[in-house]
């Protein structure tokens, strides 16, 4: 189902929107996608602060947050299990050019849906990755953003299904190891663990930004690095990370096989529970 909100009567169900949304016409806006898990939606305080943080970068009037939140509470009760919620946000409707002026009815959208079960799997199995051709283009006025424009992601993708993956590394312009096509990557060497720094491109993962306080919580030395892809191949260990899968282990990459899941498995243990 899909609720948007209405300015006097609250999120109301429907599946239409002003065909000069501004994220239809231009991708602007930004979205967060919420795990439900036994009726309550985890690190909510986390996706709340990356849409404030998120909106006030785009400079997007920002929603009523109360009704918000009090929306997707209600939404999460009916997950007694697993469950997803979707927050998207525009904008708004708008004339026609680039300008935004005179959007001021920013337009939030709510979805619900199933909990992907393959995730399960993924993470008691493990998952192999590829290494994708295509690269992320370097934009810093909007690298570490979960914007609407995902169209270097629907690319990515598309080359992952041709190859027969489940998922895959991607490098940015510069040849530095970013992330995955949905998920941020974390490397182990030693008691070491590194991460992207994503300044120029990629996704500051907002699971990605607990694993590093949990992490660090354990005495592991985090590091940000930009590093090429045989760095990453030259590790202990590596794992992926995103809320809704939240971290799972990569067992391979190329011919570089990982056995060694040590950091994975501490990190998971306090993952919501501190």
């Amino acid at each position: 189902m899909v609720w948007i909100n209405d300015v006097e009567k609250g999120y109301v169900e429907q599946d239409r929107i002003d065909v000069t949304d501004r994220a239809l016409q231009y991708g602007d806006g930004c979205f967060t996608t919420v795990l439900i898990e036994h009726s309550e939606p985890r690190l909510w305080h986390l996706h709340l602060e990356r849409l404030q943080t998120t909106l006030k970068r785009l400079d997007i009037d920002p929603p009523h947050w109360s009704p918000l939140t009090d929306k997707v509470m209600s939404l999460a009760k009916g997950y007694p299990d697993k469950g997803v919620v979707k927050i998207l946000i525009s904008r708004g409707a708008g004339g026609r050019g680039y300008s935004p002026a005179g959007c001021h009815q920013t337009r939030v959208i709510i979805s619900d849906f199933a909990w992907p079960s393959f995730y399960g799997k993924w993470q008691q199995e493990g998952i192999e990755l590829g290494v994708c051709q295509q690269r992320l283009g370097l934009s810093p006025m909007l690298a570490g953003l979960k914007h609407l424009n995902r169209l270097e992601q629907v690319l990515l993708k598309q080359e992952i299904e041709r190859n027969g993956w489940l998922d895959a590394v991607v490098l940015d312009a510069n040849g530095h190891v970013a992330e995955t096509s949905a998920s941020n990557i974390f490397w182990r060497c030693g008691n070491r663990l590194y991460t992207p720094v994503l300044d120029q491109a990629g996704v500051h993962g907002l699971m990605r930004a607990h694993v590093c306080q949990q992490a660090s919580a354990l005495g592991y030395c985090l590091e940000f690095v930009k590093s090429p892809l045989d760095t990453l191949l030259c590790a202990d260990e590596a794992f992926i990370t995103n809320a809704l899968m939240a971290l799972v282990p990569v067992t391979k990459i190329q011919m570089k096989t990982y056995t060694e899941h040590s950091a994975l498995k501490a990190i998971t243990k306090r993952l919501y529970t501190c």
